[in-house]
């Protein structure tokens, strides 16, 4: 019978007590990296009750605004559209800025598969260029060296919430007169010195996926620093429909349902309390591993203020006696699920094997981290238990020792 869980009974016969089952799974469940916030289901009922009464559920309805211009005071720019995921959000902001087919766009090859994916989407040319050794964002003089007569844009990353070099970047692309846009998937809520990291470069994008700290289910958005990009990016993320008889340009289906509104709605007002939780995380991890050798974190950032996305670090076998492979591996045994992120990087994809990763360095950096970084579980639920598992296994003496 469809739905119907087949009770378990032990070999006397007595039914397991649904209380004994509840504890078995709650002792057995992993502690994955990320475990997304959640209004409470009575909280949602309301906005659901709405939805239901108006039945407008898509095309911009009364909570989608509502979320878009909560969040562009949130995080303080003029322009802030929402889209129905991140990737949607980066097709529509390189088709915003009307590249030249065909042209080079250089990124980083130390990505989640969606940044590459959306320049080639475009008819564009991914062009990887390497990162810096001290916070893996891309590296500037890569992409100086990288660039050609045929590049035409830089789509840069803040990796793990680790902002690029912002100065360096800009004057890079203002002196080749190329397009700046940033992915910024990791930086929710950062700020450099007091100004909005979605305010920089010509167009940022987000994105609300469950994992992120501020999340829709699903869900982007496009920020820029100028009011007048609006109504291009809502004939974007809308077929190009201008009026009720008029489709004046290309455009694709981005928007947001309300669903996903009222869940961003109800999750802002977390945002707050998960980021301190996170804080006070990343304050243990560090405690134990900051002296430890071989073991590099990702840097503070003067002016930056954290967006406690990820806590990633850098583990050379080396120096510290066992490689991140068998440190993850140990971590699983344990039920702790640390992700080796990002690997492998993007040039060991298939659509982009054999694309060559533009360094001033001898090696790739990115060739060389792929193997050294893990991220650890960094949400508002790990326990203290968790910690002292993933600290007993960092400090595991290696038969290397």
């Amino acid at each position: 019978m469809v739905g119907v869980v087949p009770v378990r009974r032990r070999p006397d016969g007595d039914r397991v007590g649904e209380m004994e089952t509840k504890l078995e799974r709650k002792m057995s469940d992993p502690l994955y990296i990320a475990r997304p916030i959640l209004p409470t289901l009575r909280e949602l009922e309301p906005l659901l009750e709405g939805i239901w009464a108006r039945r407008m559920l898509t095309n911009c309805g009364p909570l989608h605004d509502q979320l878009e211009a909560a969040l562009s005071r949130h995080l303080g720019v003029p322009t802030a559209m929402l889209f129905n995921n991140g990737t949607t959000a980066l097709l529509a902001a390189l088709r915003l800025h009307d590249l030249p087919p065909g042209s080079e766009v250089i990124t980083t090859p130390l990505t989640f598969a969606a940044t590459a994916h959306a320049i080639s989407w475009n008819g564009l040319v991914p062009v990887f260029a390497d990162v810096s050794p001290d916070d893996l964002t891309l590296d500037p003089a890569c992409v100086q060296a990288a660039i050609t007569g045929n590049t035409s844009a830089i789509l840069a990353v803040h990796v793990y919430g680790t902002v690029c070099d912002l100065d360096a970047l800009q004057d890079i692309a203002r002196s080749n007169d190329l397009r700046l846009i940033y992915d910024a998937a990791h930086a929710f809520g950062c700020k450099v010195f007091d100004r909005a990291i979605g305010s920089f470069g010509d167009a940022t994008v987000f994105s609300f996926h469950a994992t992120k700290l501020f999340h829709t289910f699903e869900g982007g958005m496009i920020t820029t620093n100028k009011a007048s990009d609006r109504q291009m990016i809502e004939n974007l993320r809308n077929f190009g429909i201008e009026d009720e008889e008029e489709v004046g340009s290309i455009g694709i289906n981005g928007k947001m349902n309300e669903l996903q509104a009222a869940i961003g709605l109800l999750n802002l007002p977390l945002v707050e309390a998960e980021h301190t939780a996170r804080a006070r995380l990343r304050q243990k991890y560090e405690a134990f591993l900051s002296d430890l050798p071989g073991i590099t974190l990702q840097p503070d950032q003067a002016g930056v203020t954290r967006s406690e996305q990820y806590f990633a670090l850098r583990i050379d076998p080396d120096r510290f006696g066992r490689s991140r492979d068998e440190i993850c591996a140990a971590l699983r045994e344990v039920g702790i699920i640390a992700r080796k992120y990002f690997h492998p990087i993007c040039t060991d994809f298939k659509p982009y094997r054999g694309y060559p990763i533009h360094s001033v360095r001898d090696q790739p950096t990115a060739e060389k981290v792929k193997s050294h970084v893990l991220c650890l579980p960094f949400h508002g639920e790990v326990s203290d238990e968790a910690v002292r598992k993933i600290k007993g296994e960092f400090l595991a003496k290696s038969a290397r020792w």
